[in-house]
């Protein structure tokens, strides 16, 4: 996979940047966090160093296609980003995708100017990774660069389709995926040992693949969040009303059963905090967590969990992190996710954490800047852990 740095002759380039700029809004539509547009920064400035013309392209969430709304619009984007680059007067956002419009403004582009067009899902080109909308978007530049690590794992018109438009001289991976790649790679390949796995979120489904590969890899692994109730009814606990997967409780099994047979430390909660109602402002109390009432429910591990959690991080010199261990986004359990954020972070490990909910409660932690690496994909990281290919990445190594 050529990177940016390997292109010839690109002094002067009419340059094309699949970015992701899907970042978290608050409902008043300002952006709450903009760790995605800041990633794709220095791409940005090294072409605009060599005196490229430059044209951004990026999803925000899931517009119907062909209906213009504004809240899927890329303009409070280009705002944040005329404040990062400090170049207002030099970046202008198109009002359409591939429109008349938006080629004029593409052509009469010069040195050092930045175009941003509109949300790429606008088009229903861009889902479908229609080669015809593909061949629209490459019609109006010179080279192709993907910088869009979140999106590479959807086969999107702009990820992939457009970037098999060019050829291994006019294509290449910018920065920020060549880093996310080269990381996730050398940390799977040859860990520093002990390799800790914390593996959180809601669901065990989206997760048992990675989870497998995982036991090949790692030393110990740490499970929190709703996916741990499937793992605790399967040794017989019982859960009450928390969130299970009866479909999977062999696979959960299985999974105990690799571990052990592969020598892998295996860590589920010791205790729970429950409550009555999925409500934020429910009634909570700790229990441990074969004592889970009958009509009651975990939303977060608890403080007995926590410490021994902290114990077996102790030693760890690699911890790769993907998952809440509660409902973070309620103050009320979210205690446990915080503070398995302050674990990771405060240890003298080679950290790791994956993107989406996880970079967003160490964010909320305050704990970003003391990881060793925060990914900016939630999806794409989970299916590099998988051992899946990426369509985005396939599509620039493909001849």
């Amino acid at each position: 996979m050529k990177t940016i740095k390997e292109l010839a002759n690109i002094e002067g380039k009419t340059v094309f940047i699949r970015c992701d700029f899907n970042v978290p809004k608050d409902e008043d539509g300002n952006i709450t966090d903009d760790r995605r547009i800041r990633g794709a920064l220095t791409s940005i400035r090294y072409c605009l160093d060599r005196d490229c013309k430059v044209i951004l392209a990026s999803h925000y969430e899931r517009p119907t296609p062909n209906v213009y709304e504004d809240k899927y619009s890329l303009n409070t984007v280009v705002t944040r980003l005329r404040t990062l680059l400090k170049i207002a007067s030099n970046i202008t956002l198109a009002k359409n995708v591939i429109g008349e419009d938006t080629k004029a403004l593409a052509s009469a582009l010069k040195s050092g100017e930045v175009l941003v067009l509109e949300n790429l899902r606008y088009e229903i080109g861009e889902t479908e990774n229609d080669e015809k909308f593909a061949k629209e978007l490459a019609s109006m530049v010179d080279i192709y660069v993907n910088d869009a690590f979140g999106a590479c794992h959807r086969a999107h018109a702009s990820i992939d389709a457009m970037a098999r438009l060019f050829d291994a001289e006019h294509r290449a991976a910018g920065f920020l995926l060549t880093k996310e790649v080269n990381f996730f790679d050398k940390t799977l390949t040859n860990p520093i040992r002990p390799f800790v796995a914390v593996i959180g979120g809601s669901k065990i489904s989206g997760k048992l693949e990675a989870l497998r590969e995982l036991l090949d890899k790692v030393d110990k692994v740490i499970i929190g969040g709703g996916m741990a109730f499937t793992f605790l009814k399967a040794q017989g606990y019982e859960i009450g009303n928390s969130l299970v997967e009866d479909e999977l409780l062999d696979e959960a099994r299985t999974v105990m059963i690799k571990a052990r047979k592969k020598g892998v430390k295996f860590y589920l909660p010791v205790d729970v905090v429950v409550a009555q109602d999925f409500k934020e402002h429910s009634i909570a109390k700790y229990l441990p967590a074969q004592e889970i009432p009958e009509n009651w429910m975990g939303l977060d591990i608890g403080p007995a969990s926590s410490r021994l959690f902290r114990e077996v991080l102790y030693d760890a010199q690699t911890i790769l992190w993907n998952g809440p261990m509660g409902v973070y986004e309620w103050d009320r359990f979210s205690k446990g996710s915080l503070l398995m954020s302050h674990d990771i972070a405060g240890s003298h490990a080679t950290t790791i954490v994956g993107g989406g909910d996880t970079a967003d409660v160490a964010q909320k932690a305050g704990d970003v800047d003391e990881m060793t690496f925060v990914s900016t994909g939630g999806g794409a990281s989970l299916n590099l852990l998988e051992g899946k290919a990426l369509p985005g990445i396939e599509a620039l190594k493909k001849a």
